[in-house]
């Protein structure tokens, strides 16, 4: 196995450090010297992706983009998230571009890490075969994730990152103007649901039509939080309910004609 191999395989088995050989005598105090940064041209913004990372910073840069394209663009620039650095690509969507659904998900797989678009292994070909039920597919909807790039391991996505990346989100909605959106599984529904739904499990938030505000939209947006294919591919089971659910959206869809 070459070097290149070899790390492939450790970013999929999800390694996030490396161990010295040698133990490291962490009480000694090391001084640090700070890199000298150079200033920009005289009348030259600094850029807003080179700012200390932060929610903040990341809503700046967000707000700032007047087209999705500006915002894919923004957000392949954007180092303020760790998880760039781990993952091979960003995974920004897939979909219509003046859709009526929005679809969003927690993070990218390793499958869509690989081919840069969201749900393009087994939990995509279920996500498709459920559009299709209520007479849906990719070119009528858009899909997302709360995180565009894939975790290491695909461990769900902390906190800290969720926040860091939501604005990047917020303003993707904004920008697409949905009719609704669709809250794929746990993660998503607390990302985006009020603070009040936060403790509340997928398996209570499923099904129940809620409203939400989303900076820059022009209203508040409907969504619905369902099951995510992942987990139906775990739980068989619960098929059935994400069945009602999909009735319940094709339902409301037509409502709205």
């Amino acid at each position: 196995m070459d070097e290149l191999s070899a790390l492939r395989l450790q970013m999929d088995w999800g390694v996030d450090e490396v161990l010295l050989a040698e133990p490291q005598n962490r009480l000694r105090v090391t001084p640090k010297v700070a890199s000298p940064v150079p200033s920009p041209p005289r009348g030259v913004p600094l850029p807003l992706s080179v700012l200390p990372a932060g929610p903040a910073d990341a809503a700046k840069i967000a707000a700032n983009c007047a087209k999705i394209e500006d915002l894919q663009e923004a957000l392949a620039n954007f180092t303020g998230c760790a998880l760039r650095d781990t993952a091979t690509q960003l995974v920004f969507a897939d979909g219509a571009v003046e859709a009526r659904v929005m679809l969003i998900g927690d993070a990218p797989a390793a499958e869509d890490d690989r081919s840069g678009r969201p749900f393009s292994g087994p939990r995509g070909q279920l996500l498709d075969k459920m559009l299709a039920s209520i007479g849906l597919d990719r070119s009528l909807v858009r899909i997302t994730n709360i995180v565009p790039w894939r975790p290491p391991g695909d461990r769900q996505p902390t906190e800290a990152e969720i926040a860091l990346c939501l604005p990047f989100l917020q303003r993707h909605i904004a920008l697409l103007r949905p009719d609704c959106l669709i809250l794929l599984g746990a993660v998503a529904a607390k990302a985006m649901l009020p603070a009040q739904y936060g403790h509340a499990g997928i398996s209570k938030l499923r099904g129940k039509w809620q409203s939400i505000e989303i900076p820059g939209a022009p209203a508040l947006v409907p969504c619905l939080p369902i099951y995510h294919p992942a987990y139906l591919l775990r739980t068989p089971a619960a098929k059935r309910d994400s069945w009602h659910d999909l009735l319940a959206l094709r339902a409301w869809l037509d409502s709205q004609d």
